[in-house]
């Protein structure tokens, strides 16, 4: 038995929070290197590492089937048979770009350094400030949507690559645990003119080239310490709580942000902090 080994509990409980937080702008990573220390499993052991990163494999399934249209227009584009689908997929891949680049080169330093409790609660308090701001301030209608129509989702022509480069350049903030992939991309589809709902959506079709690409390299790197970490059972158990909470979540997030807007998660970021910060300086 392997001395970090995770437990088929602790792999459905992790799985379940990977769901739920992964596509929500409260950082999935943050939350999620939370719970392992609350159960007490080793962060430094790479084992534990990979799974807590393999395991978003079970959101990217439930995202890759609510928004499979998309998947097919963009496969029907790559062929020549669908203008729009080939202009998403060149969106994505200008989005994508500056995290490919930066993730392997920072991911020493961000496993080494970031993957604790105090980086992650200074990650969560400045991305819950910076969206608490960005609400205020599209209140007073400093930002002025390209879709007027909150009920319309994400439209490719009505993107810059441009705008889409902000947004991939925004990313790579998110190699930051506790800061949040869907929380800066979000941001920046906002500043750049998108609606709530398409910044969303265009967010959650970014991850998967994204954490798809992170998942294969850590399946690679660590691919016998990941078995040995959790087994195959405990990596199943991960894997389906995850797909199948992300579906709801995605869902009602859309739903939610459309009509709300992202200042309550701003709120729940800094809460969170704060009981972060007090649980680490009494310890």
């Amino acid at each position: 038995m392997n001395a970090h080994a995770i437990s088929l509990p602790e792999a459905a409980l992790l799985g379940l929070i990977e769901g739920l937080t992964e596509f929500l702008p409260i950082s999935s990573t943050g939350h999620l290197v939370l719970a392992a220390e609350g159960l007490g499993l080793d962060l430094v052991d790479d084992g534990v590492k990979g799974f807590l990163i393999v395991i978003q494999a079970g959101a990217l399934l439930a995202v890759a089937g609510l928004y499979r249209r998309s998947l097919l227009m963009m496969g029907r584009g790559l062929v020549g048979a669908d203008p729009e689908g080939a202009r998403l997929a060149a969106l994505l891949l200008a989005a994508f770009a500056p995290a490919a680049i930066a993730g392997p080169l920072a991911r020493g330093l961000i496993f080494e350094r970031l993957f604790a409790p105090l980086p992650v609660a200074l990650a969560l308090a400045a991305g819950g400030v910076a969206m608490i701001a960005f609400e205020a301030a599209r209140a007073r209608r400093q930002w002025r949507y390209v879709l007027p129509d909150q009920n319309r989702g994400f439209d490719p022509l009505r993107l810059t690559f441009a705008g889409a480069a902000a947004i991939g350049l925004a990313q790579a903030l998110a190699l930051w645990p506790g800061m949040s992939r869907s929380m800066v991309t979000i941001l920046a589809g906002l500043a750049v003119g998108l609606t709530p709902r398409a910044a969303a959506e265009f967010s959650f079709l970014l991850a998967l080239p994204t954490l798809g690409g992170a998942i294969a390299y850590d399946l690679v790197r660590d691919w016998e310490h990941l078995f040995g970490a959790a087994g195959g059972p405990g990596l199943a158990a991960g894997f389906a709580a995850a797909c199948l909470v992300a579906v709801f979540a995605v869902r009602a997030f859309v739903g939610f942000v459309s009509r709300y807007g992202l200042a309550a998660f701003g709120w729940y970021r800094l809460a969170l902090a704060g009981v972060v910060l007090v649980a680490w300086s009494a310890g």
